[in-house]
Order: structure tokens, then C-alpha cells, then sequence
């Protein structure tokens, strides 16, 4: 029987000390080693699963399963898209969007600084573990703030997601402590606005 895909674990682009001051080497090498391999490994785990309970024909519980399964791929998944969505400060992190992106948000937003404001508004009121997005709906064409508790819940169905921040404990309490609101704030400092735009481009020319 044919080996089956199973996910895989990103390597990152810029090494694990390329965010200090706003995020530490030994966050992110927890972030990214511990964290997202975690829900990698999950989810190849369940998949397994499911392939060897076709194969031997046997039951298992459906409702359980499909949720990690759901919660360990959104992780990955999430996970995924935040590495791309950071860049090194000066080195094509931080500042203000251009190009197209610009556009799309001074048009829903009316300013730069709004939308800055209402998306940090939206990070810091995830209850609990979860992620604040910038989704684009093709549907209206337009880019909306997505607030996803956990790694799969409030997720809106077909919307493209194009920026992310996650706000689980683990992304920012070795060296935030409790306090997401300066987290949020280093946040800024890092957005790689080039891959966000090249997003939603690529979205638009679909």
C-alpha cells in the first residue's frame, strides 16, 4: 500500500536570535520546536490512526478524533502562516504597509493607525488561548478582522487567511510574562507587511 503524506514541520527563514529585543532565542526556539511540532506531530498521529483503522477495519470514537484532529491541523496550519508573517526588524519587518494591502485596509479601516488599533483590540480580548487575522472575503472583497479562539474555533469557512498573530501563552510568556498587550505592541515591530501583501495579491489575481 502506498506511503500516505503526512505533515511536516516548517523550517523557519532567519535564525532563532533574529527577533531580539521583541521576541527571544529561547522563545522562539520553544515557539517553533516544542510548540507548533507538537500539533505536527499530533495531527500525523491521528491521521496514522485513521489509516490503520481502515485498514484493520476497525471503530473508533468519530467525534473525539475529527475534533483534535481539527485542533492539532489548525495549529499547524496558523503556526505556518505566523512564521511567514514575522520578518527581522529592519530587515523587512515592522513600519507601515504599502502596495496593494495599504489600499485594502485605509478603504475598510479608513486609516492605517485604525485598523492597528482595532486588530490589537482583537488580540487582546481572544479569551483564553487563540489568534487575532486579517481574513480576506472574496465573496465582498473585503479584508475583515478575525478573532479564532484556540486554533479552530470562529474560524469563518472560505475566508483566505493573510495575517496572524498568536496570543496562546506560549507565543509570548517566557518573556512577556502575563502581559499580551506588550506583546502585541513588539508585534508591530516584526510584521512582515511584503508577505501580507503578496497574500492578498495572490488572492485578487485567483
Amino acid at each position: 500500500m502506498e506511503t500516505k503524506k503526512l505533515y511536516i514541520l516548517p523550517e523557519l527563514a532567519y535564525p532563532y536570535d533574529a527577533f531580539t529585543p521583541y521576541i527571544s532565542e529561547d522563545l522562539i526556539r520553544l515557539h517553533h520546536d516544542k510548540h507548533h511540532a507538537a500539533y505536527v506531530n499530533g495531527a500525523n498521529a491521528i491521521l496514522e490512526k485513521l489509516d490503520k483503522s481502515k485498514a484493520d477495519n476497525t471503530d473508533f470514537d468519530v467525534k473525539a478524533t475529527f475534533k483534535e484532529l481539527s485542533f492539532h491541523i489548525g495549529g499547524h496550519i496558523l503556526h505556518s502562516l505566523f512564521w511567514k508573517n514575522i520578518a527581522p526588524a529592519g530587515n523587512g519587518g515592522g513600519g507601515e504597509p504599502s502596495m496593494t494591502i495599504k489600499k485594502a485596509i485605509d478603504e475598510e479601516y479608513g486609516s492605517f493607525e485604525r485598523f492597528k488599533k482595532l486588530f490589537s483590540r482583537t488580540a487582546a480580548s481572544v479569551e483564553g488561548s487563540g489568534w487575532a487575522t486579517l481574513a480576506f472575503c472574496k465573496q465582498i472583497g473585503r479584508p475583515l478582522i478575525m478573532q479564532i479562539e484556540k486554533h479552530n474555533i470562529n474560524v469563518c469557512p472560505t475566508f483566505k487567511i493573510i495575517m496572524v498573530l498568536d496570543v496562546w501563552e506560549h507565543a509570548y510568556y517566557l518573556d512577556y510574562k502575563n502581559d499580551r498587550g506588550q506583546f502585541i505592541e513588539a508585534f508591530w515591530n516584526i510584521t512582515n507587511w511584503v508577505e501580507v501583501n503578496n497574500k492578498l495579491e495572490e488572492i485578487l489575481a485567483k
